[in-house]
């Protein structure tokens, strides 16, 4: 589950998908549809969300119901084999997002302090958007339909948060308000050949030492989980049930310790590691990540495994396109948050050379607290507060990953909003290396603000 991932949803009152555009000329243009029409139904099936249009609509003619302002109309799509719909639609799911009946403790969207944007407040437990978008779903509201349907139409791989097997340890951690079939679901799609990745996020003395292992165990014996992602239990200011996690070195070291026998074990006997730590575990282990090659393709990537090795590998190699130094009199500043800051200034240190001054400005996260130390988390008014205290002049160069899909801050700054409360030159730029390498080079972001 992630704070914020349903931003710009749209729904319809009558239930079907909204659409956003339509291709000039294309199969679904040609068929009369037009933009804030509702698709409700193909061939009279019901459409509840992006997965049944694709679904129901791999035939080259096909007929749609559509409501607009005037009524419902049914309307006939015709196209060659190969040729696309032609139409984009405003929200992925149409009959609204399915939330979490869970009341885990340590859910960070409960420990949101209140008065941001709704849609951060979404706590989405829905297997579509699982599918669709890598969410973590943790399986306690799946009904018997819904089993049947991800099987009927394959929807694989999916994405779980597992976090324990034991029952008392799920009694604990997962609270679910209703009674708690997850691992049985899971069996069953299992049973069904459904590629599962999963997700333990570990929670201090409950749910780590022999009860991990028992996790890991029973995750072992099912063929078709493809990866399992360990991360360490993230927490803010503003919740009283959590006051710690894996940041002391000896305590990340013993996680790593534990889960390094499995990686060995797994690689033996499947050909790939399996079982992957978080990012922070290492980097409070003081440990180095682990090389590209052992994060099996970083299956959990966007569950922030392997972002530190990817950034740092693709460093490099966008260094190496680059070619020799900018001539420069300009000290640019890196803004990021705590955890990455570290790794950003050795990077930078290593291409002293190639690129113009730099120094980075780690910026500590008031705003939610507790052990939140990643960029993407950072509240704008962190972000101006730091930069206002800092003695440089600029560039500051901020990260994009700051600022949501309509460049929003996570508590309502825009870019222009940063530049305005420093005084500064402020500038967003790419939150890739490729991207921040170019903007350092002047080829992009660096001369000028960038959009976020």
């Amino acid at each position: 589950m992630t704070a914020g991932s349903y931003e710009g949803a749209v729904s319809s009152s009558s239930g079907g998908g909204v659409v956003a555009s339509v291709e000039p000329g294309g199969a679904a243009a040609r068929a009369g549809i037009r933009s804030g029409d509702v698709v409700l139904s193909v061939d009279g099936s019901p459409v509840r969300d992006v997965i049944d249009w694709w679904w129901l609509t791999t035939e080259p003619r096909f007929e749609v119901g559509l409501a607009d302002v005037v009524g419902q109309r049914p309307v006939l799509v015709q196209r060659d084999w190969d040729e696309p719909a032609g139409l984009a639609f405003a929200a992925t799911v149409f009959d609204g997002v399915r939330e979490c009946d869970n009341a885990c403790a340590f859910c960070f969207v409960s420990q949101l302090p209140p008065g941001l944007r709704p849609s951060l407040y979404v706590r989405d437990d829905d297997y579509r958007l699982s599918f669709l978008s890598e969410t973590f779903v943790t399986l306690t509201n799946l009904a018997d339909d819904d089993v049947a349907r991800i099987v009927e139409q394959r929807l694989s791989p999916l994405y779980v948060s597992l976090h324990a097997v034991d029952p008392d340890v799920r009694r604990r951690l997962v609270c679910a308000t209703v009674q708690d079939e997850a691992l049985a679901r899971f069996d069953q799609l299992v049973a069904s050949g459904i590629e599962l990745h999963v997700q333990i996020v570990l929670v201090p003395g409950v749910n780590d030492g022999e009860a991990l292992e028992r996790t890991l165990t029973w995750l072992a014996e099912r063929s078709t989980v493809a990866s399992v992602g360990v991360v360490p239990v993230g927490y803010t200011s503003h919740q009283s049930s959590i006051t710690r996690s894996f940041e002391d070195l000896a305590d990340a070291a013993r996680i790593l310790d534990r889960i390094g026998p499995w990686r060995e074990r797994m690689l033996a006997e499947r050909g790939e590691r399996w079982v992957h730590a978080a990012d922070e575990l290492y980097l409070a282990a003081g440990r180095e990540v682990p090389s590209s090659e052992e994060y099996d393709g970083f299956p959990q990537y966007e569950n922030g495994i392997g972002l530190v090795r990817a950034f740092a590998d693709d460093w490099d190699a966008a260094l190496a396109e680059a070619g020799s130094a900018r001539e420069s009199g300009t000290t640019f500043t890196l803004v990021t948050g705590e955890l990455f800051a570290p790794v950003l200034e050795r990077l930078v240190e290593r291409a002293a050379a190639r690129v113009p001054a730099c120094a980075v400005l780690p910026v500590k996260n008031r705003f939610l607290g507790g052990n939140v130390s990643v960029a993407g988390l950072l509240a704008g008014s962190d972000v101006a507060e730091a930069v206002r205290a800092h003695p440089g002049v600029g560039p500051y160069l901020v990260p994009a990953v700051v600022l949501n899909e309509d460049g929003l801050t996570l508590d309502g700054l825009t870019a222009e909003g940063l530049v305005a409360l420093t005084g500064k030159d402020v500038r967003v730029v790419p939150y890739d290396a490729a991207g921040l390498v170019r903007a350092l080079a002047g080829s992009q972001g660096a001369d000028a603000p960038s959009p976020a």
